[in-house]
């Protein structure tokens, strides 16, 4: 009877800054009358709308947009687009939902292009797991436990992944278990990083055929030092 669809992407700027682009498509059906006697017809899209944004490492809104590709009322649906830029200001992850729903709640936003918002935090979270876990060295707390059910630091969950901010009643023996097979398997990894370094990888021969160019490419990177 009805779809909507949400997507968002994230990418990463050369500037140090991340965007986020979060676009909602709904469409029906079946066909059905418009109001000047027309028929709307099945899989055009009744709502297709943008939100783009720009945040910092802390999460904080630098720039945001919004923009229509349809909208049921034309002109008056897609007026309210500026008025997103408000945006700009807000953080992500403190009271952000409380601090839209109070500047584009009812006639000051459009219904749709705000509920398209509240997909951003958790996007915008996704989108820096890899970096916040290079900056969270073995002594600072995963910002993420105690963020959901699952992340419950008294949970299974956190007792084999994180059992050194486990906070359960598990018994010591194994909360030590779990944080040794961790330390196994980081020293694992490391040691299968190494044997695939240049430095202690046989060497490979070419390819036959292989232009002298790549040729001494391959070679000038073979006898590049280790570090």
């Amino acid at each position: 009877m009805h779809t909507r669809t949400i997507k968002v992407q994230s990418y990463a700027r050369e500037d140090g800054l991340w965007d986020l682009e979060a676009e909602l498509i709904d469409y029906k059906g079946y066909d059905f009358p418009t109001r000047n006697g027309g028929v709307f017809e099945a899989g055009r899209h009744v709502h297709h709308m943008h939100l783009r944004i720009t945040i910092d490492k802390t999460f904080e809104v630098l720039a945001a947009e919004a923009a229509y590709d349809a909208a049921p009322y034309g002109e008056q649906c897609t007026a309210i687009d500026v008025a997103y830029g408000d945006l700009v200001g807000m953080n992500l992850l403190k009271n952000f939902r409380n601090a839209v729903k109070e500047r584009f709640g009812r006639t000051a936003g459009c219904t749709h292009m705000t509920e398209l918002t509240n997909v951003l935090p958790t996007a915008a979270v996704q989108t820096m797991a890899n970096q916040r876990r290079l900056d969270t060295g073995r002594d600072k707390r995963p910002f993420q436990l105690d963020g959901c059910h699952a992340l419950d630091t008294a949970g299974a969950v956190a007792l084999q992944y994180y059992p050194r901010w486990y906070t359960g009643d598990a018994p010591q023996s194994e909360i030590d278990a779990a944080q040794a097979a961790l330390d196994a398997d980081a020293r694992a990894k490391a040691d299968a990083n190494r044997s695939d370094s240049p430095c202690t990888r046989a060497p490979q021969a070419q390819p036959a055929g292989q232009s002298p160019k790549l040729q001494k490419k391959a070679d000038s990177s073979a006898d590049a030092p280790c570090r």
